[in-house]
């Protein structure tokens, strides 16, 4: 009982950083800078760390299909604070059983996870070309914010 009475946030309170929304614009901006000057039609998506969606932009040309691939690939990075396509290769290695794991929607390459001080802020998904150029587009985004 003593120990509650003395305890004191501020001292035992954790703390973490957070995507605002001026990032959110930087990330968003940088990412659609890099996709436009390799002339590639995407759609990025940033989310936050539990996965919920902040942007979503569909670059013109871009496949419909891509306006759902991306913000799964972002929702699989920010909930397992890892990039999506370390699923996509423990699948091909032959665990197909991540298939069936709860909430990781998009296991391919393009969802990269914002990480400052070891902890996830959220993630960036990007679909449309190959998947090393979604991740390509995802990190230029996220260099934005120096991460």
């Amino acid at each position: 009982m003593l120990a509650l009475l003395s305890y004191n946030p501020e001292k035992n309170m954790k703390s973490k950083a957070v995507l605002e929304f001026s990032d959110v614009q930087a990330i968003a901006a940088a990412a659609t800078a890099e996709a436009l000057k390799n002339n590639w039609a995407v759609t990025i998506a940033v989310v936050d760390d539990g996965g919920h969606l902040l942007h979503l932009q569909r670059l013109d040309g871009a496949a419909p299909i891509s306006a759902h691939i991306a913000p799964a690939k972002a929702h699989t990075a920010a909930l397992g604070r890892r990039e999506s396509r370390i699923y996509e290769e423990m699948i091909n290695g032959g665990r197909v059983s991540f298939l069936s794991a709860p909430e990781l929607k998009g296991l391919l390459e393009g969802g990269v996870p914002i990480m400052k001080d070891g902890q996830c802020l959220g993630a960036v998904g990007v679909s449309g070309v190959k998947s090393t150029e979604d991740a390509q587009i995802a990190r230029a985004g996220m260099a934005a914010i120096g991460l």
